[in-house]
């Protein structure tokens, strides 16, 4: 065998893992990003001098990154070991916050809470949607090149026909991300006709098809290993995109906003009837002619584009979950109530998805079936309200202690219920700080750059690099250095105030 085939078959053929480890896997950053909020605030009130911008990144880089590549990797069988680690020192780091709070020293435990619950916060962003771009990211960030070294657990791999890997999740994941922030949630296009926003929709889809053509281009100008079925012989994942935009952009002009649970729920449930009933699903797995031909457009590529159908109804599922939590609050009670609907409604696809896995069919990301659509769905919600729910504990630690300011958080502001000067106090210090440099605000303003530089690093490593047959502590290190050097590089745009965009 070739080297080109050798890492096309170490990459093919895997059933997955089961939907449990990949959860417990994708929590775990939200538990890391806590714990990086309450460390800045204990570190800002027991040193005056702030940090500098290359410190700010470190630490950054260690709870964010660091943890995504020892969990994807070396501790992929230890990972319940690393909650309990995390656990003990955000409960460390919770406790020294509590002793040493500024605000309500002698005030026992419920009245403060009572006195938080009626904070109001600085909502004109939500935090969490920002933190859950960034850690679908850097997951696939690092699962890209991770999977071409023997360290990374074959379980983790896409899975080739039924099954739920870690990889699995990525694209979903981005696609439910985007769908969140996407411009009709956002209500950029209010003004002009349906055409003209269909126009503009179009029109922004056009550094996608470059992207796309650029890739596909190169990679078989140069013999680079694909893994044929996961979208076919000439589709990648932009030619996805494009599809899913232009589809849910007509589906947004037809249906409002507040029902595109309803759309996203019947594209599902037709697409799995079709699935049963029609020889779709046989045109999947096996062409037109039943075995398994790529001749014609629709066979070589028949699994990118028939998918396209999971994936629009998983961003009709994003965009009305972003239509909800980007909705106007202002008090801390507020957002429990959102984190506790979301949390409730992932534990209740979680159930369906059971069901649905045990008397359907098994989720298959090679279909995007309705089962793997429910497993994105739920795994997006349950890492989104996991951050939602730190998000409030963090804001109850910079309400301890005043003038502390965590990049990429909730500011609070006054409320009339509650202490005049105080409330003051908790955004005076900070309104008047500089923002603050963030590793998770660089990789949101810039995702799509991190995703190219990424790959492009990505195949210069595999092209130099014998991912095969390297030792652990060799590919340990070739990856933290990849992931540092892209997020520096990030990072430094960021700095430099710099967004880059293609449109």
């Amino acid at each position: 065998m070739s080297q080109k085939q050798m890492k096309e078959a170490f990459v093919s053929n895997h059933n997955g893992t089961s939907v449990l480890e990949i959860t417990e896997g994708l929590c775990l950053p939200a538990l890391c990003i806590l714990c990086r909020g309450l460390l800045i605030v204990l570190s800002q009130h027991l040193y005056s001098s702030s940090h500098t911008w290359r410190t700010r990144f470190f630490i950054d880089f260690a709870f964010l990154i660091v943890p995504l590549v020892t969990t994807l990797t070396i501790f992929s069988t230890f990972v319940l070991l690393e909650y309990l680690v995390v656990i003990i020192f955000g409960a460390g780091l919770s406790y020294e916050i509590y002793c040493r709070r500024t605000c309500y020293a002698r005030m026992p435990v419920q009245k403060i809470l009572e006195k938080f619950l009626k904070v109001s916060l600085e909502s004109e962003y939500v935090p969490a949607i920002s933190c859950f771009r960034v850690i679908n990211s850097a997951f696939t960030a690092v699962a890209i090149l991770a999977v071409d070294f023997p360290l990374f657990p074959r379980r983790f791999a896409k899975a080739e026909l039924y099954g739920t890997g870690a990889m699995d999740f990525g694209v979903g994941g981005f696609i439910f991300g985007t769908a969140m922030v996407c411009p009709e949630v956002r209500r950029i296009y209010t003004k002009g006709s349906r055409l003209c926003y269909l126009r503009k929709s179009l029109y922004s889809v056009w550094p996608l098809v470059f992207l796309g053509m650029g890739r596909l281009v190169i990679i078989k100008s140069i013999g680079y290993q694909e893994h044929l079925t996961e979208y076919g012989v000439h589709w990648n994942f932009f030619f996805t995109l494009i599809v899913v935009k232009l589809i849910t952009s007509l589906l947004l002009i037809i249906f409002p906003l507040n029902k595109s649970w309803v759309v996203a729920v019947s594209i599902t449930v037709l697409y799995q009837l079709a699935l049963d009933f029609t020889p779709l699903k046989r045109l999947i797995l096996y062409g037109t002619d039943g075995s398994g031909t790529r001749v014609g457009l629709l066979n070589a590529n028949r699994e990118g584009i028939i998918s396209t159908l999971g994936y629009s109804a998983i961003h009709m599922a994003g965009v009305q979950t972003g239509s909800y939590v980007l909705k106007k609050r202002s008090h801390i009670k507020d957002w429990i109530k959102v984190a506790y609907r979301v949390l409730l409604t992932a534990i209740g696809l979680f159930i369906a998805l059971y069901i649905l896995q045990v008397n359907v069919e098994v989720a298959s990301r090679r279909m995007a079936n309705l089962a793997f659509c429910i497993w994105i769905v739920a795994s997006c919600l349950i890492l989104l309200g996991s951050l939602l729910l730190g998000d409030i504990i963090l804001s109850f630690a910079q309400f301890l202690i005043k003038g502390t300011a965590v990049p990429c958080s909730w500011k609070l502001i006054q409320s009339p219920g509650i202490n005049k000067k105080h409330s003051e106090s908790l955004v005076s210090e900070a309104e008047r700080k500089e923002p603050i440099p963030c590793l998770i605000t660089a990789m949101n303003r810039n995702q799509l750059i991190f995703f190219l530089l990424s790959n492009v690093t990505t195949g210069l490593i595999n092209l130099l690099v014998d991912t095969l047959h390297s030792s652990t502590l060799w590919a340990l290190l070739v990856l933290n250095l990849y992931m540092f050097t892209n997020c520096l590089i990030i990072y430094v745009l960021h700095l430099q105030d710099k967004t880059v965009k293609f449109w």
